[in-house]
């Protein structure tokens, strides 16, 4: 890509470039909406539907900033991802327990629902996009698509972890292991990007939700029974250094690619 198409892509596109550390900060994202989404729900003991409800008022809110917004800002983009993250947790567990739906039946529904998605965004916009959002329309299929993505991501985590009887930490390596596969696929194969992008968007979530689990689970489910609490805000200051460090990365690169067209 030029120079000049770098340039645009940093300030006119609303999402970042898909980096390895982009994918650091999603996994500490999808970790702290498992640890955050619980603690509100179970900890202070809100429940599912409550809880629900305050992080869909905050997603909408974070939301109407970014869509507002003209151009990329880090922060404020990874505030709604982990908003996307938290309600996906309380919003998959009311349908997976308060609604009784199960694991299974929650995972095939949600997951037909993002096949839909990025049906109908491909049918209207004309393709799939994963970078270079500078469209309104493309900007509410990705928002859309992360939501429901990172909800089946929570069903299809338990469902892995407990269903399953291999527990959270086997869980969590096995979608590492098919993270690892998709990666794999990006620079061995032909298939496209964006379908790539999308797969390995769908298995961070339940790589987040067991890794949470796996945190602050009591001893006899075999986690480490840690804080909720505490392990949201450990998790959360390490995610956004994490973004300050991507920030930073960015900025030098811009400034040194400036510095070689004079």
């Amino acid at each position: 890509m030029s120079p000049d198409g770098c340039v645009a892509r940093d300030f006119i596109s609303k999402v970042p470039p898909v980096t390895l550390i982009f994918w650091v900060i999603k996994i500490c994202a999808t970790t702290v909406g498992e640890t955050g989404g619980d603690a509100l729900s179970m900890s202070l003991e809100l429940g599912y539907a409550v809880s629900s409800l305050i992080f869909l008022a905050f997603f909408f809110v974070v939301l109407a900033a970014q869509v507002r917004s003209t151009r990329y800002h880090a922060l404020l983009y990874w505030a709604v991802v982990v908003a996307t993250t938290t309600v996906g947790t309380t919003m998959s567990d009311y349908l997976d327990r308060t609604l009784g739906l199960g694991y299974i039946r929650s995972s095939i529904l949600l997951f037909a629902g993002v096949f839909a998605i990025l049906f109908v965004w491909r049918v209207v916009m004309g393709q799939i996009k994963f970078e270079n959002i500078t469209s309104r329309g493309d900007e509410v299929f990705y928002w859309v698509t992360i939501l429901v993505s990172n909800t089946l991501g929570t069903a299809l985590g338990d469902f892995v972890a407990t269903d399953t009887g291999l527990g959270f930490e086997r869980g969590a390596l096995i979608f590492a292991g098919l993270l690892a596969i998709v990666a794999a696929a990006n620079f061995l194969s032909n298939l496209p990007k964006s379908t790539l992008f999308w797969a390995a968007y769908v298995l961070t979530r339940p790589l987040g939700a067991t890794l949470g689990d796996t945190l602050t689970k009591s001893h006899s489910e075999g986690g480490f029974d840690l804080s909720r609490i505490t392990s949201s805000l450990v998790i959360g200051a390490l995610m956004v250094l994490a973004i300050l460090l991507a920030t930073t990365r960015a900025a030098d690169n811009l400034a040194s690619t400036g510095q070689s067209n004079d």
